[in-house]
């Protein structure tokens, strides 16, 4: 494999030349820049990105840190920061918390010896103290999907919140007033807070929703079917679900049909982020987009902003971000 040093040679520059003309340095005549092109073409040279950030000073990384490779909601919060990578000419370094605080931080101290100066991280174990001394010592570090009021603008989030409400609103618009919900087991702040807007907004119109109609799982195709079973066990009826995310939904869909439940004229099932598998689930299912896509190019935009020690005015940049009901097919009118 070619060397920089090979490339000096052939080119017959110095090293310090061709270290310029990689790193777009000043006072490098035309002549030298075809030359040195030329020649790395030719020997099939790609630069090393640790060597080019010592030259810089300047990482060409970009890193990212989630929970898991194996959620579709994960990939997509991945996916929007590699597109800003891909534009910026970073490498992308990604690296899994597992929602352990001890692992999260390990996750991001790799990045950090890999002289990452630019990291969206989504952590939900991590005290705020903790969190906040690392934005202090990483220049473009950009949290995501929480929000700590003292690094505010480094932080892009949704208002789970009012996401419980819009789904409350959906049900009581459609004349529901026997309704269920189905929340998660993670120890994180997200379940809580849609149960909680869901609930508020639900009691705001009169109905209320029996503790035997709340059940619990993990956040997967798997736990939604033991949930709902947990529901049915109860002997509580019900004409509408609200379901922590899709993943669960489609699971309980699944276990409703099982059981003899037509979904939605008998049960209507609402989830929650609109990952691709809800467009193609039978029924699609209707749930409220979380856009983690556009919310990751935003974070990773702003980190690339701060890390250049030139950021733009973030001061009326609103970072927070509100669900959108998607209306489909698990969904419909009370008729009874």
């Amino acid at each position: 494999m070619a060397t920089i040093k090979d490339v000096a040679r052939v080119a017959g520059v110095s090293v310090a030349s061709v270290s310029r003309v990689l790193n777009n340095g000043p006072k490098v005549s035309k002549a030298t820049i075809e030359k040195v092109t030329r020649v790395m073409q030719e020997l099939n040279y790609s630069p090393n990105a640790n060597a080019r950030a010592l030259v810089t000073q300047k990482s060409t990384t970009l890193g990212v840190v989630i929970p898991n490779l194996v959620d579709p909601f994960f990939a997509s919060l991945a996916q929007g920061v590699e597109q800003v990578a891909r534009q910026k000419n970073m490498q992308l370094l990604l690296s899994t918390g597992l929602v352990s605080a001890e692992t999260e931080m390990q996750a991001i101290n790799l990045l950090i010896e890999r002289r990452c100066e630019v990291m969206v991280i989504h952590s939900k174990k991590l005290s705020d103290q903790a969190l906040i001394a690392l934005a202090n010592q990483v220049p473009g570090l950009v949290l995501i999907d929480r929000y700590i009021e003292a690094i505010a603008q480094r932080c892009i989030w949704l208002d789970n919140l009012e996401g419980g409400r819009i789904a409350a609103r959906h049900f009581l618009a459609l004349a529901h007033k026997n309704v269920a919900c189905i929340s998660s087991k993670y120890q994180i702040d997200d379940p809580r807070l849609r149960l909680q807007g869901f609930q508020s907004e639900l009691l705001s119109a009169g109905v209320d929703i029996e503790p035997e109609l709340i059940a619990y799982g993990e956040p997967t195709l798997q736990g939604g079917e033991i949930a709902v079973q947990k529901l049915l066990a109860s002997g509580k009826s019900f004409s509408a679900l609200f379901v922590y995310n899709d993943a669960m939904a489609i699971g309980a869909i699944s276990a409703l049909e099982d059981n003899g439940f037509k979904v939605p004229s008998e049960i209507s099932v609402l989830g929650f982020d609109d990952v691709l598998l809800s467009r193609y689930s039978r029924p699609k299912l209707s749930t409220l987009n979380y856009p983690v896509e556009e919310m990751a190019i935003h974070a990773a935009s702003i980190g690339i902003d701060l890390a250049s020690k030139q950021p733009k005015n973030t001061a009326n940049i609103n970072c927070k971000y509100i669900p959108s009901l998607v209306k489909r097919e698990s969904t419909s009118f009370n008729l009874t």
